[in-house]
């Protein structure tokens, strides 16, 4: 790489990310990435039970969620946050105003 390259890249424009509107909760990803699988419904429940996530409907308790969802042994992370956004959905979350 030459200096000429390390200049251009110096000098190129930060991203400018905006006003930032707080969104309460986490994202399911994140409480996932806590723990370790395979994992019993009721050992997450036990471990991540009060954490608040973000859903399209505004943020839920992980417990809240857990107890719409039928499954019972989780054998991955994959299908744990497949399970949950079965129940909460994909959509865009809300922000606090």
């Amino acid at each position: 790489m030459s200096d000429d390259d390390a200049e251009e890249e110096e000098e190129a424009p930060a991203v400018e990310l905006g006003d930032r509107e707080p969104v309460e909760g986490q994202p399911v990803a994140r409480v996932a990435s806590r723990l370790t699988w395979p994992q019993e419904a009721s050992r997450v429940l036990e471990k991540e039970g009060d954490s608040t996530v973000r859903t399209p409907d505004g943020p839920q308790t992980l417990d809240q969620v857990l107890d719409a969802v039928d499954e019972t042994y989780f054998d991955s992370r994959q299908t744990f946050v497949h399970e949950v956004h079965a129940v909460i959905g994909d959509g865009p979350v809300q922000t606090e105003e």
